[in-house]
């Protein structure tokens, strides 16, 4: 998280371009966002410079050629707002626009490819060479401060997208990679991936775990920013926004393209994955004809929150995992297609946890009571007991300001009971977790709702008996009469 003096220049920033005339949210993102591309496109070609300097070799594939010089953020950054602006307008933004075509390195990577729609809306000189200036002030050479600062960016936006899509908040997505604890062999997918989050907190978590196995040659470095992280979204914003996301946080090439993942069946991505990181959308329901045939095939339903469970199932490899978020709807209600995902889950999959969350988790997005749910794909069963937890705090405030509280937090708990939850057993249902045997799900129709398992302590409060209050209410009738008769005598 961004503090102090760097805060408070990302906000000048977003200030400077909102009253520049820039005033959704979602446009300032992706105007930073060509920016911060540019720049990093600089800072690639100098490092090559660097090298090339020191082999006494010539650069073997340049990002800039000799007379595209000027294009590089290091020279225009000094030239006249009104040059600046009709180089970037003119020159820089139809150049990144083909980089895709040379190739698949660091200048023709998956964002190029996202950069190709890119709109150029920076309404003055003025106003794009004090963005460019502030932008440059920022010293983003440390990882964890090109990634915070874009976290914090896409914080400010502050609306729920359309579809029924909205940012799944960090410590949210931090507890869900924690619990999976993703290797260095995984493949890793988000099939509805908006901003990246997910994509991201995994490289973060191998990088903090595992740098000496995907760092210790060329084969592996490659493998971790090329074949390790995929994302599908059909919306090109979130697209540009979360390949560049995957880049400040230094995975140089992800898989991340443009796909309505409940509309098309890719036999190519059929079991390719072994963990599954996703919030889908929950968009109600979806038109028969737009929707996968080999989906409908294992429920047929119109409901998306269903749909993205066949398909997390379908994308999965067996013996792959899945953490996931799912609205409330999903673990109790009655329909044939609800029960029937439930009880393919509990009977065909092992299902290993269900976390109920509380409703204010996606404020100020949305009020939606939701749970995590974290599963194994086997086709052949395994569910013996299901781990229930009952999230009472998350450390925010539950309404919509989401105040920090460190102390009041489940987090730390869960991942601490998660990890020893065969020790479960031992809980009482009365505690915040319990295990679950799979005989009792299946008894009460595969109801995945904690409050159906959960009991509830009450406390006996002792009441007077009616004579006895009837005496009390006399006894204060008589001090208000008497009251009342003091009254009368003072006032003649």
């Amino acid at each position: 998280m961004i503090t102090g003096e760097l805060k408070s220049k990302v906000d000048r920033i977003w200030d400077t371009m909102w009253s520049g005339g820039i005033s959704n949210p979602l446009s300032v993102i992706e105007q930073l966002t060509y920016l911060l591309f540019i720049k990093r496109l600089d800072e690639l070609h100098t490092l090559e410079e660097r090298k090339a300097a020191r082999t006494k070799k010539p650069i073997e594939e340049p990002i800039f050629e000799e007379d595209q010089d000027h294009l590089r953020w290091s020279r225009f950054k000094e030239t006249a707002p009104e040059q600046m602006f009709e180089t970037v307008k003119d020159e820089v933004f139809p150049f990144i626009k083909t980089l895709g075509a040379k190739g698949d390195d660091d200048g023709g990577s998956t964002y190029t490819h996202h950069m190709k729609d890119a709109l150029f809306m920076m309404p003055t000189p003025r106003v794009l060479a004090n963005v460019v200036d502030q932008l440059d002030d920022i010293d983003m050479a440390d990882r964890d401060t090109k990634g915070d600062l874009y976290e914090y960016m896409l914080g400010k936006i502050a609306s729920a997208g359309q579809n029924g899509q909205f940012r799944t908040s960090r410590h949210i997505i931090q507890l869900m990679v924690d619990m999976t604890a993703p290797t260095p062999k995984d493949v890793i997918c988000d099939p509805a991936c908006g901003t990246a989050g997910f994509l991201v907190a995994a490289s973060e978590y191998l990088v903090d775990h595992h740098s000496d196995a995907i760092y210790k040659d060329e084969k592996s470095r490659r493998r971790f920013n090329e074949r390790t992280f995929h994302g599908y979204d059909f919306d090109n914003t979130m697209l540009r926004i979360g390949s560049m996301n995957m880049l400040l946080h230094g995975v140089e090439n992800p898989d991340i393209r443009y796909r309505d993942s409940l509309a098309q069946a890719d036999d190519a991505d059929a079991e390719k994955y072994s963990l599954i990181l996703a919030n889908p959308p929950f968009a109600g329901s979806l038109d028969y004809e737009s929707t996968a045939k080999d989906l409908l095939q294992v429920v047929r339903t119109k409901k998306t929150e269903l749909l993205f469970l066949a398909l997390f199932l379908r994308l999965l490899q067996t013996g792959g995992r899945a953490a996931v978020i799912v609205p409330d709807g999903v673990l109790f209600s009655s329909s044939k297609a609800h029960k029937q995902v439930r009880k393919m889950l509990v009977e065909n999959q092992q299902l290993d946890a269900v976390i109920s969350m509380p409703s204010g988790v996606f404020k100020p997005y949305s009020g939606v009571s939701t749970a995590i749910l974290l599963f194994t794909k086997t086709n052949s069963g395994g569910t013996d007991d299901v781990w229930f937890y009952d999230m009472h705090a998350d450390g925010f405030s539950l309404d919509d300001k989401r105040t920090p509280q460190p102390e009041k937090t489940d987090l730390p708990d869960i991942l601490k009971r998660w990890g020893k939850r065969k020790a479960e057993k031992k809980r009482a249902r009365t505690d915040q977790s319990f295990l679950v045997p799979k005989a009792e799900i299946a008894e009460n129709g595969y109801d995945l709702s904690i409050n159906r398992y959960k009991e509830v302590e009450y406390e006996e409060v002792e009441y007077a008996s009616p004579k006895a209050i009837l005496g009390r209410l006399a006894a204060l009738d008589e001090q208000i009469a008497a009251g009342r008769a003091d009254l009368e005598g003072l006032l003649g």
